[in-house]
């Protein structure tokens, strides 16, 4: 019989992974799959942090579809989420390293990184995995 004393260890969700084709479309799928996996685990979670994971999701996985895949490749979304935060990681089959290109008001594309940079300071990083590249970001709840 357990002691009235003993404190018990909330248990954690285990984290989540989905692995997609690299074609524009499946974006889509990523960022239901994230607003779907952080809601169940982490109820009572604000929309503001919900939508971040959501935008932090959408621009991981529109980088691996644009620049980690070939026709014919896919890539793996792993989140995993508690109360105090989700990390978001998207592995792809290209080493190349995501850079950051200078701010331009006519291009529209490019503003991953910068958007990394402001929602997620210090909190997201890149490392090879054996065949390609992992980018992971965490966003932390308010």
């Amino acid at each position: 019989m357990p002691s009235p004393h003993h404190s018990q260890v909330p248990e954690l969700p285990p984290p989540a992974s989905l692995v997609l084709p690299g074609t524009p479309q499946f974006a889509r799928i990523a960022r239901e799959f994230a607003r779907v996996y952080v809601a169940r685990h982490a109820p009572f979670a604000h929309e503001d942090y919900l939508d971040t994971v959501v935008l932090i999701t959408s621009e991981l996985v529109t980088n691996a579809i644009r620049y980690g895949t070939e026709p014919g490749d896919s890539f793996r979304l792993r989140l995993d989420t508690d109360l105090v935060r989700t990390r978001i990681e998207v592995h792809d089959p290209v080493r190349r390293r995501p850079r950051a290109r200078p701010t331009s008001d006519t291009r529209e594309r490019g503003r991953g990184l910068a958007i990394l940079d402001a929602l997620c300071p210090g909190l997201w990083g890149i490392y090879d995995i054996p065949f390609g590249k992992a980018v992971w970001a965490q966003v932390k709840a308010r």
